[in-house]
């Protein structure tokens, strides 16, 4: 059987078949928006928190709304139809469905995709480097998460080529912003800090339920305006997203750090045990 299941427009289909047509907005212009839970215990993590942002992304992107009805459907269809899957990722994409060549778009009803995939959780830690590329917060599409993501598979081969499993970037003016696939934070004089949302960074369901969830334990978190070299002096650096949950960084570039540092402990023991206390919708 295969290991991924694909559920398009209401039917489980064989994830290697034809099932999306030609003409898709999504594969033509990368005309859509995505998004990407966790999956424990055989469970999607925090889709209604996906649900809410996927409704964003399209509201941005000029996209109609999607039944979400359908979506949840189609996420029960995929994590029903293969072996149970203790941990690993459930993709939901959304695309503007059937249009011409060009950025133009027809009146076509969208697109819905929803595939699942088993994971191995990731290490306690990683290495990232800093690329020369820049986020656009100025961007139309800034803080959305489109399909359109061929500036992220060009800075994460880079990290990749240079043995890194994350790329951290700026945005326009020379302030830390976000990892290619992850939010970012840093400690300095023991304080939790995170560049704000308007730095053009994705407003990322782990980052929103980390902040949350530390200052409810009593953590000081700062959203601020922080400079890219903040990461060249940082006590500690963590980076955060829905299948690395929170993660230490042990090399940045060529500086090590200590990971996890006591203020990412901090934070990892809190995010295990309010995961563990709010269940699988928080």
């Amino acid at each position: 059987m295969n290991t991924i299941q694909v559920w398009v427009d209401g039917q489980i289909v064989d994830a290697d078949a034809p099932s999306v047509r030609a003409l898709d907005h999504g594969v033509t212009v990368g005309d859509g928006a995505f998004e990407t839970c966790k999956i424990v215990r055989g469970e999607a993590f925090a889709l209604t928190r996906h649900m809410a942002r996927l409704g964003r992304t399209l509201a941005g992107l000029g996209l109609p709304a999607v039944d979400e009805g359908r979506v949840r459907d189609g996420v029960a269809a995929v994590l029903a139809a293969g072996d149970p899957i203790d941990f690993g990722r459930v993709r939901i994409t959304v695309t503007g469905g059937a249009g011409p060549l060009s950025s133009d778009r027809n009146d076509s009803p969208a697109t819905i995709i929803v595939a699942t995939t088993p994971s191995a959780p990731h290490a306690p830690s990683a290495a990232v480097v800093t690329v020369p590329w820049v986020r656009n917060e100025r961007a139309a599409t800034a803080g959305l998460k489109t399909t359109s993501y061929a500036e992220n598979v060009i800075a994460v081969t880079h990290a990749r080529s240079l043995g890194a499993e994350e790329a951290l970037l700026a945005n326009t003016r020379g302030e830390l912003c976000e990892g290619t696939a992850s939010n970012v934070f840093v400690v300095t004089d023991g304080v939790l800090r995170t560049p704000p949302l308007d730095s053009g960074c994705l407003a990322g369901i782990t980052r929103e339920l980390a902040i949350e969830w530390s200052r409810k334990a009593g953590i000081e978190v700062v959203e601020e305006t922080l400079p890219f070299d903040v990461l060249a002096r940082a006590e500690e650096i963590i980076i955060t997203n829905s299948s690395r949950d929170v993660q230490g960084v042990h090399l940045v570039d060529d500086r090590s750090l200590v990971a996890p540092g006591p203020v990412t402990a901090q934070v990892v023991d809190v995010w295990r045990t309010a995961e563990a206390d709010l269940g699988i919708d928080p």
